[in-house]
């Protein structure tokens, strides 16, 4: 008898196969999301293609609600970008939309235990990212505003918005996880120190709002210990990074104040084209038109607020499809809390989205294609946890 007939191989059929190459596909893409954008899309590609080859065989599996405002703000977006007062310039930015597929992909191939594996993965390479943030802040010399740390990422703000949503996942696990909370734990003293010396004042509030978010979650009682740990930090922490914590009160603060320009700026945008915007990307083209002679920058990219970005450049009916996804995703999350097998997979996306809008008060981190790919894979996450047929 030959070895290969000894051995009782299990078969795996086209589905199955096509299961597990979607599934390790989506692992190269999470895990590449905070290292190489280009490795990541590549990794959704093949997870994609292995998808809608699945989707054929075995049918399109239902997905969470949330995803059918997403894709009603994916169309309103086409509509702006066919509309715009440039579209050779606007349709090329709608690729971005591609990356709304990590959510039937994280759904479906994240099943079961798998949604748990996939944010350790986000976890232990935003861990290692912050250890490369920190080596460039104390022996490459990064520091100042002109010159941030920036992880493995090609910008500070970038590198800020991803350590924010890893530190909310992080501390979710710390509180509503039963088990395997020492990584979390070792992982956090980095990711804290990392994320202070971007001097990135967004993510600082976005991560003030997401651990609250998960404190209030736990018990509203721990809420107390924020401002501690804040006075604390402040206390310990360089010069470089507490006189950006002041200039957060300062009103003649030059950024603080070309925000607010830019929000009067926006709001013309609207008034002028109310129903599909001035395009996507079109902001930084036409910004000197509506630019308020009291603004600090001459020109900007886009207006450092995503509700108000998304509504200059795409019209008041994308962000009322915008608004609903955030109250759908938060609503089935907070569902989920009390009744998921992970609740601490719940308590992270819940933490991700309050960070995500309090930090998107001040920057446009909605429209950064690896904040937007993190932060779609720890909002599908909880709902794939429940899902049976997740292999291991």
């Amino acid at each position: 008898m030959s070895v290969a007939a000894a051995i009782d191989v299990p078969r795996l059929d086209a589905g199955e196969r096509l299961d597990r190459l979607g599934w390790w596909a989506l692992v190269v893409a999470v895990a590449a999301l905070q290292l190489s954008i280009a490795v990541a899309q590549i990794g959704i590609a093949v997870a994609g293609l292995a998808w809608a080859a699945r989707a054929i065989r075995v049918g399109v599996p239902a997905l969470p609600r949330f995803a059918l405002p997403l894709g009603l703000y994916a169309a309103l977006t086409l509509l702006s970008a066919g509309l715009s007062r440039d579209p050779a310039v606007s349709v090329p930015d709608t690729k971005q939309l591609l990356l709304l597929v990590l959510v039937p992909l994280v759904f479906d191939f994240a099943r079961g235990a798998r949604a748990r594996t996939l944010i350790t993965i986000a976890l232990t390479i935003g861990a290692a990212s912050a250890l490369v943030g920190i080596v460039q802040y104390g022996v490459l010399h990064y520091g100042g505003l002109g010159r941030r740390p920036q992880g493995t990422l090609s910008h500070w703000m970038t590198y800020s918005g991803t350590l924010m949503l890893v530190i909310c996942a992080a501390v979710a696990r710390l509180l509503f996880d039963a088990r395997d909370r020492a990584w979390a734990a070792v992982a956090m003293p980095a990711l804290v120190t990392s994320l202070a010396l971007t001097l990135t004042r967004s993510a600082w509030v976005g991560v003030f709002a997401g651990v609250g978010t998960v404190f209030l979650l736990k018990d509203r009682r721990l809420v107390g210990i924020l401002p501690l740990v804040v006075a604390l930090g402040v206390g310990i922490a360089p010069a470089s990074v507490t006189d950006r914590v002041y200039s957060m009160f300062d009103r003649n603060d030059p950024t603080s104040r070309d925000r607010m320009a830019m929000l009067e700026a926006g709001r013309a945008m609207v008034r002028d084209y109310p129903l599909t915007g001035v395009g996507p990307d079109m902001v930084s083209h036409v910004y000197g038109r509506y630019r308020v002679p009291w603004a600090v920058q001459a020109s900007n990219p886009h207006l450092h607020n995503v509700p108000m970005q998304i509504a200059a450049e795409r019209g008041l009916p994308a962000l009322a499809a915008w608004l609903w996804f955030i109250v759908a995703a938060a609503r089935g999350l907070w569902g989920r809390l009390g009744r998921s097998r992970q609740p601490a997979l719940a308590a992270g996306g819940l933490a991700a989205v309050a960070a995500m809008l309090a930090a998107g008060l001040f920057e446009y981190n909605f429209g950064d294609s690896e904040f937007l790919m993190l932060f779609l894979v720890l909002v599908t996450a909880p709902f794939a946890a429940d899902r049976d047929g997740g292999l291991p």
